[in-house]
């Protein structure tokens, strides 16, 4: 069993900053891809930023130079550190994983299996 359990969420100032934490528990395996997933509610999830199965990242153009994706090699704990955020960055952030053992696999929110239960980042102007 996999579980995935975010923290670092809250209310910021456009502009500001904020650190979000994804703690892996498991019995079985660690996802060797892992990600953050956003959604506004009414809208599309939208992957934001993923490490690959090489453990290089990967950013949405719309976070690209403000975000920054990372894990550590040691609990393989995933961050978000995210900086200069906007209103439109306004949404629940979820982190999920998968073994991304197929061809085709892309970070996209529905090659996802595993998921946690999300946190809120509010950008207020």
């Amino acid at each position: 069993q996999i579980q995935l359990v975010e923290s670092g969420g809250g209310l910021v100032q456009a502009g500001g900053s904020l650190r979000l934490s994804c703690s892996v528990s498991t019995t079985t395996y660690v996802p060797r891809c892992m990600g953050w997933v956003r959604q506004v509610p009414g809208q599309a999830r939208e992957t934001v930023a993923y490490i690959d199965s090489d453990g290089a990242p990967s950013y949405a153009d719309s976070v690209k130079g403000r975000f920054t994706i990372s894990q550590d090699d040691k609990d393989d704990t995933l961050y978000l550190e995210a900086r200069g955020l906007e209103v439109e960055d306004t949404a629940v952030y979820y982190c999920a994983g998968d073994t991304c053992f197929y061809a085709g696999w892309d970070g996209e929110p529905e090659d996802y299996r595993f998921w946690g239960q999300g946190v809120q980042i509010t950008v207020s102007i």
